[in-house]
């Protein structure tokens, strides 16, 4: 045989080994066979622990999942690919992808070990969902427990702002009741109470004649003065109502001066009292009424009078 057509035989053989080699690695890479158990689900994919370490397994629309029962899995069932559960041993044939993935042609498990893995499920589903429904809870009661806490610091804010407001009030009122000398120095030669309706400071016309009477008198009076007190009921807060009798004391000061005459130097500053010295309870709308009011009195100093 003539050199050139040994180097042919040669060269068609070895073609022919490294074609079946192809062909046999090709054979072995789509016939791939791995067993395990099942222990994760995500997507179309699913984690497959086996004996040499996790492999991920990847589910398409061509995978077949089967009951494999009886004796040399002579039985084969169809089963839907939600059959595929944590805790599921399964034998998984197919081939690997670029990504080094099982692609699954076919999933084959045994029927008893589905009722199994299924049965934990039930178990295992339930107590995650408690786990998760009590953290949900755990949390709704951190943010409500937040919320409170900002609430009673809010609170603790006003109660403050409340109580010094009290403060100056009542340091307001000290030094008026200081000026006046609790009338101790005078003698009151008329009086005229004035009342407001609820969140009222205007005067309503029939306390006017009342008001012009006591102007009349108290220009007979040697040395008058006129001192002028309002007052508020306990309903709403207290700033509130320190405005409004100062307001109603203003109103009726203006009156007295405008209408009866009344010079300003015989008239004292007027007098915001606020819910000082209620004269009844505010616990009723009669009692309530009573308390807004503006009284008016003529004072005489005992020294001019001579007693």
């Amino acid at each position: 045989m003539c050199r050139s057509k040994v180097l042919k035989v040669v060269f068609v053989a070895a073609l022919s080994t490294i074609a079946v080699m192809l062909l046999s690695a090709t054979l072995a890479a789509q016939n791939a066979q791995v067993n395990g158990i099942i222990n994760g689900r995500s997507g179309n994919t699913m984690s497959l622990q086996t004996d040499s370490g996790n492999v991920t397994v990847v589910l398409n629309d061509y995978t077949e999942a089967e009951d494999v029962q009886g004796i040399f899995h002579a039985r084969k069932k169809q089963m839907g690919l939600t059959a595929l559960v944590p805790g599921l041993a399964v034998q998984v044939q197919g081939n690997y992808n670029a990504q080094n993935q099982l692609v699954a042609n076919t999933v084959k498990f045994n029927g008893k070990d589905l009722q199994t893995a299924t049965d934990i499920q039930a178990g295992v589903t339930p107590v995650t969902q408690q786990e998760q429904a009590q953290q949900q809870q755990i949390a709704q009661q951190q943010a409500k427990l937040q919320q409170q806490q900002a609430q009673l610091q809010q609170e603790q804010q006003v109660e403050a702002q409340h109580a010094a407001e009290i403060a100056k009030n009542q340091a307001a009122i000290a030094a008026v009741n200081k000026r006046f000398g609790e009338l101790g120095d005078y003698n009151i030669w008329d009086e005229v109470t004035v009342y407001f309706g609820n969140d009222q400071v205007n005067i309503d016309p029939q306390y006017q004649p009342k008001l012009l009477a006591l102007c009349k008198k108290a220009k007979t009076v040697n040395g008058y003065v006129i001192l002028v007190q309002g007052y508020a009921s306990k309903v709403g807060s207290v700033a509130l109502n320190q405005k409004l009798s100062q307001e109603r004391a203003a109103n009726v000061t203006d009156f007295l001066e405008q209408q009866g005459s009344i010079p300003l130097t015989n008239m004292l500053s007027p007098g915001a009292m606020g819910t000082s010295k209620q004269v009844a309870s505010d616990a009723t709308a009669e009692g309530q009424a009573e308390n807004r009011r503006v009284v008016v009195r003529v004072l005489q100093n005992k020294g001019i009078a001579g007693n």
